[in-house]
């Protein structure tokens, strides 16, 4: 018999006994909202809440209406004039409107989910190098200002021939259209063009590298998102009767498959918790009373989030309905899982996805225990495990023993075809299949994945590597400290010494020499001990929830230089300007003898790898 969930790596195995398109039925989105829509047609697919409190005004969709409103967007896209190799690019939150936007750019085109934060430049460049055409957008609005960067984008972005504003109505300049208005002139009960779908079909384009730096444009086909959402279902095991809150955005993979598609291919309804999503402090402190009125059985949240909701106020929520709390993006400290646990009684599972292979690579399912530091096992007809590199960065050297550490990769029907941009692929895509996740970890001898860190976030001190996440651990053990993160700061003896930065929980006021003398005793390897300890309010996070590291090592860099010039009495203000993660800069000088100065910094400089601008008053 085989088995419809995952408990072991005995199960992946024994579905993959299965001939691959009798397991997974869908062969591209499409046919996941059509195969959803005919088996839980009146069920709700999407609440929609447009204020914080779950009691307030709130919009229901059925999967009928769900599948109607895609249409009626694939519809719209092509009467607007997009072809089949042009994309859509999107600029909402995870909003009802985006979902049919997305979905329906998919099956007319291609979509390109774009991450609204970023600088109008940045998106322009990201609308040319997916040859977007349409431009769907959040008008003006007081709670999320999207649409001021319009104009500019649309001032360099090259091809856009139509634009559509979703909400109020923008003030003149930009020539637009109402989406919804747009959307009801379409047909919803039928196509009125004509296009063939397969599992190998490009359906979008989402970016990834970070907020700054070169955009990446990693290529997803219909096939890589289905067998995302159908792995992830089945790890899950979400039904018809599961509802889960999806608070992040669509343009990341997070919201739009490891907790969006997963859901719609299960029945299971999505409760999208307001514009700002999971950023919204209001809803946050509505967290559990939303929980117990729409009887969430599912949660979802990265460890900064699963912190913040853990210190929410209860106010005697009813939570009795949740059976799961998943987690990702970051890895998990063992230290917040157990407490979460302890404190709410929901089991937490981990996951570990990337954008490149549409989200997903390995899961903890549902009912197979928690274990320490593993993100589960792998999806089903993939394959995942630890090599050596060879020097070229991209040539494996041998494969690692059960348990040892190694660099990940990854080969399966859902790594996409590589970037937009076949340069970029090197060192990541290998022609035979291989993706190069650039995470260091290992797999046991039961076949569970472990996350050790990010080849790129070591800290070299000395030519002595430090994994960061090993202090993040124990850091997190910590009673006073909510999250931590590590970094390297530069130093002009050792290239890199370890420097701790720590959000403190509500209320309380741990001292830095405490934390370091807890971190003393149980941090064994001595270079890895922290020298310092920086406390803040809250921890740099990407639009997602994840910690942002770039900007960690850019605030260290400033501190560090600013100290050096301070103690050779050089009065400057340094500025940290971070490119691509590669870190710069600028030190704003004011009087004093212009040639003397710059000739005292660069002799305090000297052994600083950092590139460095200086700018007088």
């Amino acid at each position: 018999m085989v088995p419809n969930a995952i408990r072991s790596l005995a199960d992946i195995e024994a579905i993959e006994r299965q001939p691959y398109d009798a397991a997974v039925e869908p062969r591209h989105i499409l046919d996941l909202f059509r195969l959803s829509a005919e088996r839980h047609g009146n069920r709700t697919a999407l609440i929609y809440l447009s204020t914080p409190d779950p009691d307030g005004p709130a919009r229901h969709y059925s999967y009928r209406d769900l599948l109607d409103s895609i249409r009626r967007a694939a519809n719209l896209f092509r009467a607007a004039g997009i072809a089949e190799d042009e994309a859509v690019a999107i600029l909402l939150p995870n909003i009802p409107e985006a979902h049919f936007a997305l979905w329906g750019a998919e099956i007319a085109a291609r979509a390109c989910p774009i991450n609204y934060l970023l600088a109008p430049d940045h998106i322009a460049e990201l609308l040319d190098r997916a040859k977007a055409r349409v431009l769907v957008a959040l008008g003006p609005d007081p709670e999320l200002d999207i649409w001021s960067k319009v104009p500019a984008v649309l001032a360099k972005a090259k091809g856009i021939r139509a634009v559509f504003h979703v909400g109020d109505a923008p003030p003149a300049g930009v020539a637009s259209r109402d989406f919804a208005a747009a959307l009801a002139e379409q047909p919803g009960d039928r196509f009125a063009f004509a296009r063939t779908l397969t599992r190998d079909t490009v359906a979008a384009y989402f970016h990834t590298g970070g907020t700054t730096g070169a955009p990446k444009l990693a290529q997803h086909t219909h096939g890589n998102q289905v067998h995302s959402s159908w792995s992830a279902g089945l790890f899950y095991e979400m039904t018809a009767d599961d509802t889960g809150i999806n608070g992040f955005p669509l343009f990341h993979v997070a919201g739009a498959f490891v907790y969006g598609t997963s859901l719609f291919m299960r029945g299971s309804c999505m409760i999208l918790p307001t514009r700002l999503g999971f950023r919204n402090t209001a809803f946050i402190a509505n967290y559990w009373r939303t929980v117990e009125k729409f009887r969430v059985t599912t949660l979802v949240a990265v460890p900064t989030i699963m912190a913040t909701i853990l210190n929410a106020p209860r106010g005697g929520a009813d939570i009795a309905s949740v059976r799961t709390l998943f987690t990702g993006g970051t890895p998990l400290p063992t230290e917040l899982a157990a407490e979460f646990e302890r404190v709410m009684g929901v089991p937490v599972r981990s996951t570990f996805g990337m954008t490149e292979s549409a989200g997903t690579v390995a899961i903890e399912p549902v009912k197979a225990p928690r274990v320490a530091n593993s993100v589960g096992w792998r999806l089903p007809y993939s394959m995942v495990k630890a090599v050596k590199l060879a020097a070229d960065g991209e040539s494996f050297e041998r494969d690692c023993a059960p348990g040892e550490t190694g660099i990940l990769v990854l080969r399966g029907p859902h790594v996409g075809p590589g970037y937009t941009d076949p340069r970029r692929n090197k060192g990541m895509f290998r022609a035979d299949g291989w993706l190069i996740s650039g995470d260091l970890g290992h797999v046991d001898a039961a076949g569970r994945i472990f996350i050790t860190g990010r080849a790129k976030d070591l800290i070299i001190r000395g030519g002595h590597n430090i994994d960061p996440a090993m202090i993040e651990e124990l850091a997190a053990e910590h009673p006073a400290l909510q999250i931590a993160a590590a970094v390297g700061e530069p130093d002009a003896y050792a290239g890199e010494l370890p420097l701790l930065f720590a959000v403190p929980k509500p209320g309380a006021k741990p001292e830095e020499r405490d934390v370091l003398d807890y971190l003393a005793a149980r941090i064994h390897e001595r270079p890895a001990l922290p020298k310092r300890v920086v406390f803040l309010d809250a921890m740099p996070v990407t639009a997602v929830g994840k910690i942002y590291k770039p900007a960690l090592r850019r605030l260290a860099t400033e501190r560090r230089i600013g100290e050096v010039l301070a103690a050779g009495g050089v009065a400057a203000r340094v500025e940290g300007v971070e490119d691509g993660g590669t870190i710069a800069v600028r030190i704003h000088l004011a009087g004093g003898d212009r040639a003397r100065t710059e000739a005292a910094i660069a002799k305090l400089l000297r052994d600083y790898a950092v590139e460095r601008h200086l700018v007088w008053a």
